[in-house]
């Protein structure tokens, strides 16, 4: 590997690594929202918000020919994805410990790893599936399949939500990837903020008075059917926050995974968990039980074993010349 790719690398990683921080950030404000604004009210304001932000960073990267794309279906299948993963985990997040939906979520860098081969045509040996077989392990302990239903404190259905955000965040970076050789971070950003705006609309249009949440008491459907309300002084500084997250969010994420491989950024997304941790004990007064601290574990190990085997291995190959993207 020569130099150039080193340093690319290195600054993906930075990219992901902030993005991932600022998502931290982004969970903790959303779950303490979540008990008097309805979802699509939140996501609403913060694409607005992050909207305005994408487009200075156009301006920087193009302007707004850089908008201009030969595959504006598959842009909108990747805008698709990301609302399903965000929607899937922030209802999950309504009723499930911070940590919990978290470790949960971080199924994702498996199945990103998985997908690259069939999607990327990457290339992954037997000691790195065997790896990944160990992270899904941890997930399988979380969802505690030997507990009886009704003793959960979370629905069967609700536990499965973080792994359908998991397996639709993969896709969504797995396309951004194959999207970001032409297309620029602003680009994939601001399209994304655009999908969040067109669903949260639709669901203001059908569900914005509230009169499919008066039928409910399941906590995840209310945290989506809630009727709109005007926030108050105090959280429309947090609104504020949300939609500056999810600006940076959008950029840095999109910046990582178009300037490195997918296997190479996304165990640096771990940092994710310890973070998830911290929020959670810090603001929510929430420790982990120890299924989740097992399936932390397990995760963490599998992602650590799988990044510091690939450093060893392309340590032993002879370095290539690395094509140029024009």
């Amino acid at each position: 590997m020569n130099t150039g790719t080193q340093n690319k690398s290195g600054v993906a990683i930075a990219f992901v690594l902030f993005g991932v921080l600022c998502i931290s950030v982004n969970d903790m404000l959303i779950k303490q929202l979540s008990s008097g604004y309805p979802l699509h009210q939140i996501v609403f304001f913060r694409s607005c918000i992050a909207i305005l932000f994408s487009m200075v960073f156009l301006q920087f990267e193009g302007g707004w020919s850089a908008l201009r794309t030969d595959t504006p279906w598959l842009h909108a299948l990747r805008g698709v994805s990301v609302v399903i993963s965000n929607m899937s985990f922030f209802l999950a997040l309504a009723v499930l410990p911070l940590a919990e939906a978290t470790a949960l979520f971080f199924a994702a860098p498996l199945f990103i790893t998985l997908l690259s081969i069939p999607i990327l045509g990457e290339k992954v040996g037997p000691v790195r599936l065997g790896a990944v077989l160990v992270g899904f392990i941890g997930v399988v302990i979380m969802q505690r399949p030997w507990v009886p239903t009704d003793t959960l404190t979370a629905s069967r259905i609700v536990l499965l939500l973080p792994v359908l955000a998991a397996l639709t965040y993969a896709l969504n970076q797995l396309m951004t990837r194959k999207l970001g050789v032409k297309a620029r971070a602003s680009a994939l950003a601001f399209y994304i903020q655009c999908t969040f705006i067109i669903v949260s609309i639709g669901f203001f249009i059908i569900a914005g008075d509230g009169r499919f949440a008066e039928s409910t008491t399941n906590a995840s459907l209310e945290f989506l059917l809630r009727a709109w309300v005007v926030p108050p002084a105090e959280d429309r500084w947090v609104l504020l926050a949300l939609g500056v997250n999810g600006a940076l969010i959008g950029y840095c994420l999109s910046q990582a995974y178009r300037m490195a491989d997918a296997a190479t950024v996304a165990p640096f997304e771990y940092i994710g968990l310890p973070l998830s941790v911290f929020w959670g004990l810090m603001i929510f007064g929430h420790l982990p039980t120890w299924e989740v601290w097992v399936g932390i574990a397990l995760i963490l190990a599998s992602g650590l074993f799988v990044f510091f085997r690939e450093r060893v291995k392309a340590a032993r190959v002879t370095p290539r010349p690395v094509a140029r993207r024009h």
